[in-house]
């Protein structure tokens, strides 16, 4: 059963400035360039007819393109025990409703979405449980704080599949969703 999320993804060019961000924290497990990207809704695990329901449902959603943002870096924590490295993603109001459409329809296709408020970001590392970081964060803060990208437009949305590799995750674009008007 394929675990599913729907995200836009980080092109090239910004994946590539966002990957030169990640070294200098012992433990973390950097996500790959290619894997970067905004999401919008995890979906997790979903049954084949499911999946082709939310597949369809998602094809109704039609809106403008609309600029995407990075500013600055934070931290994700369980407690005092850290969980990710992420690039902060500018909130807007079309990225809010971007992500509320799609998990509606998520909801509406039967699928249980985490309730936790959003915090659009781009995940650039994990952390496994008991990971020893140290200072090593702060640093990462501090030398990383006023991190800014250029904003890029964001054309489409994707569903895709995740599954579990040797080195990771794997993703699968499943469907890419243009945003045109």
């Amino acid at each position: 059963m394929p675990r599913l999320f729907v995200a836009l993804p980080v092109p090239d060019e910004i994946a590539e400035e966002l990957a030169a961000l990640q070294s200098g924290v012992p433990d973390a497990h950097w996500v790959p360039a290619e894997n970067l990207h905004v999401t919008l809704c995890y979906a997790g695990e979903v049954q084949g007819g499911t999946m082709r329901d939310f597949e369809e449902e998602l094809a109704d959603i039609a809106g403008p393109p609309f600029s995407v943002a990075i500013a600055g870096v934070d931290q994700f924590s369980n407690g005092k025990q850290p969980r990710a490295l992420v690039a902060v993603v500018e909130r807007s109001e079309r990225l809010d409703w971007l992500q509320q459409k799609v998990t509606t329809v998520a909801r509406n296709c039967g699928i249980e979405i985490d309730r936790r408020k959003y915090r659009p970001h781009v995940t650039l590392a994990r952390f496994p449980a008991g990971g020893e970081t140290g200072h090593h964060i702060a640093q990462f803060m501090a030398s990383h704080g006023t991190f800014r990208l250029e904003p890029w437009i964001a054309e489409h949305f994707t569903l895709y599949s995740s599954r579990l590799g040797r080195g990771g995750p794997i993703y699968t674009t499943e469907t890419e969703y243009p945003l045109t008007f």
